[in-house]
């Protein structure tokens, strides 16, 4: 159902200073994605008539990474704090009646979380509704001190705090709902009375419950939701968060992870059931991973897309490939873009294959390179074979035709193709077409020289002698 009296306001205009970085803070990546990312996806589902970005610091690369989202943009320019930038934002939000604000480095925020500060602030017909956490440890953040019940007194700066407040564990997260015709004059009175001479939400909330507004808070059920990212360690921390939850969600739903802590996943990254996932894997980007397979340790896995009952044995890599049913590679294999290998097939160890078709049943089992090569069904490739795609200037296809047998340490120069049943001999460099059911030979004649060894051997000691004497 459509909030239609319903913007969000994301706050991404900051530089954040304490990660010390060419980049601003929100673009700075966490879970797989960039941090004001996460942030828009978790404000999707609310379905709100407008999600505005407030934008300041590298304006243009975040909204790069808004819009598609559906989001759009408004400029912050200079700085002068959170109330400055919801002042900023008054006119894109047009006629909504309420507003979720929030900083555009909180990615751990959930959908669930969002509409249940949405619920309360409407139930509680509130001027402003705070989204708290409850923490073990609240140093570094401002404190709620409440009147009674969900009543808010005030928000309290940890430097202005009390003695007696200092024991407080409830803390601002900087998520907020607002009733937008209740906001907009208390901002009106607010001054920048402060050493950096700007504006903030929080001034305004204060000024709202001095007038005896309802100022309600709304507790974060998982208090890991409110963190933000302002050093590296904080994105480190962030970052551990959501591969937990990922990993979480890919067991609930029938993988085997050993040892999870030590799996790297990606959220769009999916796995069917009884799929096992070993110690030091990585699936990132969009990689798609049917049933029952078996991805071994070390192995890194990139956009792929395997069918079911794949096995990527040790240390392999795969990016923008397909792999369809009971394919085995590896180990220390390596595919690389526009890789199909159909079913059946087997890539052995230290085999590259690149922008490639392997057909069914098809094997290249070692110390092999296949590049730009289509390649029928049930044909072995030798150990040492290499496609020579490239001539210094251009690429050139190789096809090598089903039931094909390439011996050994055979170089096929292309453009060149192998026909259906064909045999090239081992150690041959192939540089024209070998016709269907032949045998292509490709090498110099071997020569034997009786006695050549011992001859050059005595040679040898010969010459050494006469260099001893000459010292």
């Amino acid at each position: 159902m459509a909030n239609n009296d319903l913007a969000v306001v994301v706050l991404a205009a900051g530089k954040g200073t304490r990660l010390k970085s060419s980049l601003a803070k929100v673009l700075h990546r966490a879970g797989g994605r960039v941090l004001v990312e996460h942030v828009v996806r978790a404000c999707g589902p609310l379905k709100a008539k407008k999600t505005v970005v407030v934008v300041g610091h590298q304006a243009e690369a975040v909204t790069a990474v808004v819009e598609p989202l559906g989001a759009v943009s408004v400029p912050q320019v200079p700085q002068k704090g959170t109330g400055h930038a919801m002042q900023v934002a008054r006119r894109a939000l047009g006629n909504a009646k309420f507003a979720i604000v929030l900083p555009g480095d909180a990615p751990l925020i959930r959908t669930e979380t969002l509409k249940a500060l949405l619920n309360a602030h409407r139930a509680a017909g509130a001027s402003a509704t705070i989204l708290t956490a409850v923490l073990a440890d609240p140093s570094g953040y401002g404190r709620i001190l409440r009147k009674s019940g969900d009543q808010v007194a005030a928000i309290v700066e940890e430097s202005q705090l009390a003695e007696s407040q200092r024991e407080i564990n409830e803390i601002n997260s900087s998520i907020y709902c607002f009733t937008l015709k209740n906001l907009w004059p208390a901002l009106a009175k607010v001054k920048p009375n402060n050493k950096h001479r700007e504006i903030y939400l929080t001034d305004a909330v204060a000024v709202m419950a001095a007038n005896g507004e309802t100022v309600v808070a709304q507790v974060a059920e998982d208090s890991r939701e409110v963190l933000g990212c302002n050093t590296r360690i904080d994105l480190a921390g962030v970052d551990r968060v959501f591969r937990e939850w990922k990993r979480d969600a890919l067991m609930n739903s029938g993988v085997t992870i050993q040892l999870p802590e030590t799996v790297l996943i990606d959220p769009d990254v999916t796995a069917g059931e009884d799929t096992t996932i070993e110690p030091g894997v990585q699936l990132l980007g969009a990689t798609k991973i049917g049933a029952r397979c078996v991805i071994r340790s070390g192995s890194v896995l990139a956009d792929a897309v395997l069918g079911d009952d794949v096995i990527v044995e040790a240390h392999s890599a795969i990016a923008q490939s397909r792999l369809d049913s009971d394919v085995v590679i590896g180990p220390f294999a390596r595919l690389r873009g526009g890789t199909h290998l159909k079913s059946g097939a087997r890539i052995g160890n230290f085999v590259e294959v690149k922008n490639s078709t392997v057909g069914e049943g098809t094997k290249a089992m070692h110390l092999t390179y296949l590049g730009d090569a289509r390649i029928g069904t049930k044909t072995n490739i030798g150990a040492g074979t290499i496609t020579c795609n490239y001539d210094g200037f251009h690429k050139h296809p190789t096809t090598i035709g089903s039931h094909v047998f390439i011996g050994s340490d055979s170089a096929l120069v292309a453009p060149v193709r192998v026909g259906d049943n064909a045999y090239v001999a081992a150690g041959s460099t192939i540089t024209e077409n070998v016709p269907a059911d032949a045998l292509g030979i490709a090498r110099g004649r071997q020569v034997n020289k009786v006695k050549w060894a011992s001859k050059k051997r005595r040679e040898l000691s010969a010459a050494e002698k006469k260099t001893k004497r000459g010292r």
